[in-house]
């Protein structure tokens, strides 16, 4: 039970001593003091504040996560940061600044004093409704000549470009996107392909003119010169450049079948994609070919929309290979409920159509399926042709090698996001290639402290999440090559824990209601800690509450 007094000046209380005519103060008179490493969601004047206490001293943070407003008195607090429970952000609870991705900005945070064993929680009257807030960054200095170009515009980029000004940086900074819109929130392009670009767009356009940020859409790099330091653009432009960021991303892999050109195939590229897709199937046949992530989450969105949806897979059940049988089998059972027909073991051979346009798929079992539209989600290709005379290595994907300090071969080129294959920590450096919206934001900003000599390497643990039908299921780590899975809960019930085995360790797990358990493991795992077969093993999971 928490009791408030708030707005110490309106004398319903008395404040500490010294206290600023601006701010609102509340004293938090607790049932039980807190114990180190626990925390608490209170109010000061209505606004919802989280107080932790850690090594004996208080803190206070804005209680939402700053990247969809998750609340995050569920998530898991270890050390000093805290861990959304949802998506993985991570905020330091002292500062309230974020230290892991997703989402761009900070937690408000306020003053806190104890006296005579109360707890008093300050605010500034003008923050009192705000939950997350930007950065202090620098602006571009007249006269520095040095420019920093970004080649791509997701979320390696940008928070690239926020790092340098966030670190003083007062060179000149160039993103270059083939996009026609500033970044956008891209994870949500398969989840809600009906939304307005407004809504989906990271920072408005005024952002980036306020810390002189230079912002060139639907432009694209065709060729890079280490040597002249310069980049070509398609527009025939040549462009010099200090120091080069690589984070072009991966393209979505066509359909190569005859008939593939047909109108009604599409794939899920960008948001003019999603918005097409969503107005060509509604109340029409739509047939998905791909069972992972994007086709799933397009199948799920379109199950209440389209007149029907099939779901075209070559392996035995969705997810089958990241995430498992048992998962995959679960999250087909929950589409079919939706009236999605599933097509596995199978594939496309042949699109057919009339008049120029999609009439019907022809599978491998040799099904043939009534469709309208034919979304593709079966792979993706990393966009690193442009460097072909660049001397930039590639791997055998074609996606770019960068070190732990995101630098490429050549010096003065750095490479992030999705494009790239990078060592990874927790599975002793082995290089991977991950697309994952978290990650490339952390490449982003770590790419950005070594431009500025900050000698930083990526130490991240991998963290995505997956929506089918209104239900997450949440994974971290990196769970290749695993051969065992040891399940808490049921999978059948839909509430789950699930750890993945390999070497005897746990390398990965993912869950579904099981919040906030894949946080915390991710927390652990960035600390560090190994994880033993024995302990996921066990019945007795208190270890996992430490």
């Amino acid at each position: 039970m928490i009791f408030f007094l708030a707005d110490m000046s309106q004398g319903q209380g008395q404040a500490p001593t010294g206290q600023d005519q601006d701010q609102v103060t509340g004293m938090v008179c607790l049932e039980s003091e807190l114990q180190d490493g626990q925390m608490k969601e209170v109010e000061v004047d209505e606004q919802k504040i989280l107080l932790v206490r850690t090594q004996g001293l208080y803190s206070a943070v804005g209680s939402k996560c700053s990247h969809y407003g998750a609340p995050l008195i569920k998530g898991a607090l270890v050390g000093d940061r805290v861990r959304c429970p949802f998506h993985g952000a991570c905020f330091n609870i002292k500062t309230g600044d974020i230290e892991e991705y997703p989402g761009l900005d900070c937690l408000p945070s306020y003053k806190v004093k104890v006296e005579d064993g109360k707890v008093y929680v300050s605010v500034n009257k003008k923050s009192l409704k705000v939950y997350k807030r930007v950065k202090d960054m620098s602006c571009r200095v007249s006269g520095v000549r040095h420019t920093i170009l970004l080649i791509g515009g997701g979320p390696a980029s940008l928070l690239c470009a926020e790092t340098l000004r966030q670190n003083h940086y007062e060179g000149r900074i160039v993103m270059v996107t083939r996009d026609t819109l500033p970044p956008i929130d891209k994870p949500k392009l398969s989840k809600a392909m009906h939304l307005e670009s407004a809504s989906l767009l990271l920072r408005p356009t005024d952002f980036f003119q306020q810390y002189d940020i230079e912002l060139w859409t639907q432009k694209e790099a065709v060729s890079v010169n280490p040597v002249e330091k310069t980049v070509k653009l398609n527009d025939g432009s040549l462009h010099y450049y200090d120091q080069l960021l690589i984070s072009t991303g991966c393209r979505a892999r066509p359909l190569s079948c005859p008939g593939s050109a047909l109108e009604g195939v599409r794939i899920l590229q960008s948001y003019e994609d999603a918005k097409e897709i969503h107005q060509s199937c509604v109340g029409k046949k739509a047939v998905v070919v791909g069972a992972s992530f994007i086709g799933m989450e397009v199948a799920s969105y379109l199950a209440d929309k389209a007149a029907s949806v099939a779901m075209v897979g070559n392996g035995s059940y969705p997810f089958e290979r990241s995430l498992g049988p048992e998962i995959g089998k679960m999250t087909m059972q929950m589409l079919e409920e939706s009236k999605v027909k599933f097509y596995m073991n199978d594939g496309v051979v042949e699109i057919r159509g009339e008049n120029g346009k999609v009439k019907e798929v022809v599978l491998k079992s040799g099904a043939v399926v009534e469709t309208d539209v034919v979304i593709a989600g079966i792979g993706v290709i990393p966009n690193s042709d442009f460097l072909k005379e660049s001397q930039v290595e590639v791997d055998s994907r074609k996606a770019v090698i960068i070190d732990k300090f995101m630098r490429t071969n050549i010096p003065n080129v750095f490479g992030a996001g999705d494009v790239t294959s990078f060592p990874l920590t927790i599975r002793k450096d082995q290089r991977v290639n991950i697309g994952h919206w978290q990650l490339a934001s952390a490449h982003g900003r770590v790419a950005a402290l070594n431009m500025l000599q900050k000698q930083i390497k990526i130490d991240s643990v991998p963290f995505f999440w997956t929506v089918l039908l209104g239900k997450s299921v949440r994974y971290t780590g990196y769970g290749e090559g695993y051969t065992e899975i040891i399940f808490k809960g049921k999978v059948e019930e839909r509430k789950f824990l699930a750890f993945y085995i390999k070497d005897d360790q746990v390398v990965a797990a993912a869950s579904l209601m099981f919040d906030p358990a894949v946080a915390r493991l991710a927390e652990m795992m960035s600390n560090g800690l190994v994880i033993t077969k024995a302990q996921a093993q066990s019945d007795d999971l208190s270890w996992l509450q430490m």
